[in-house]
């Protein structure tokens, strides 16, 4: 298996398909790279070279006490961009990978990465804050996110059953095309996820807030986005960022939910495709 070792001494665990311009995919809480595979196949075999991570605490990277929060996470995708030393890498981030992006060129695009990242995209992505805050009126409130943390800490692996079941895909919505295979590989993902990297990680993507990173973009941004996503709603966070992105440009997809790289892979690898050409 593929590591990279960071400042700090955690082992990142990485996929590298295929060859060309690359394209660096950054997963969402609890997952692994493995949730990026239908995308990683279709460019792979369509010339471009795809790298997906475990983030820290995730999958098969190291299960750090400490570091699961957004700026370790995009020093972490910095040093697995310069030990591959990618140049024009297209970087694209879902739910919490997506905040993962958007820090990773907030803090390093004008320092380490610069002349590294060629185009962003944000699919379902949790920018620019989804807290609710007296300046963020339509963020989630403070209790949704206590109610993740003391479901995880008193049942994790019945907790990652609800989760795909119900709002992550959409298969709670009347007439769903439920598939228990996607179910079943969304739990094995999470429970690869370390018990601390999970719990720290839903203040990582609850409540850092990007407003200022999404600033720094200075790169052709696509954000992707269904307008059903009941898990990062679009109006709080969607809508909010292509305001914020200079000449970002925003995809809404009627009816899609959060998990729509999963279920609706065909329609967001074509758009992807076309954004990249």
């Amino acid at each position: 298996m593929s590591f990279v070792t960071t400042r700090d001494g955690a082992q990142i665990y990485f996929k590298d398909w295929g060859s060309g311009q690359p394209i660096v995919f950054s997963h969402g809480w609890p997952l692994s790279a493995d949730d990026w595979d239908a995308q990683m196949f279709f460019f792979a075999s369509r010339g471009f070279r795809c790298i997906a991570h475990d983030r820290r605490g995730h999958g098969r990277s190291s299960q750090t006490w400490h570091g699961n929060e957004m700026d370790t996470y995009a020093d972490d995708l910095m040093d697995l961009v310069e030990e591959l030393d990618l140049k024009d890498a297209v970087h694209v981030g879902h739910s919490t990978g997506g905040g993962e992006v958007a820090r990773y060129i907030g803090r390093h695009a004008t320092g380490r990465a610069k002349g590294r990242i060629a185009k962003a995209v944000l699919i379902g992505a949790v920018p620019p804050l989804m807290l609710k805050t007296d300046s963020n009126p339509g963020g989630l409130p403070m209790e949704v996110f206590d109610g993740f943390r003391t479901e995880l800490l008193k049942d994790r692996a019945q907790f990652f059953r609800e989760i795909p079941t119900g709002p992550f895909y959409g298969f709670n919505r009347p007439g769903a095309k439920v598939s228990q295979g996607i179910i079943d590989n969304w739990w094995r993902q999470g429970m690869m996820c370390g018990l601390k990297a999970a719990h720290d990680c839903i203040k990582a993507f609850s409540e850092t807030d990007f407003t200022e990173d999404l600033k720094r973009f200075d790169v052709p941004t696509l954000i992707m986005h269904g307008d059903d996503d009941q898990v990062v709603p679009i109006e709080a966070s969607a809508m909010l960022s292509a305001k914020l992105v200079k000449d970002a440009k925003l995809k809404v997809y009627p009816g899609f939910s959060h998990g729509m790289a999963t279920t609706e892979s065909e329609r967001i690898n074509d758009d992807l495709l076309g954004f990249l050409k």
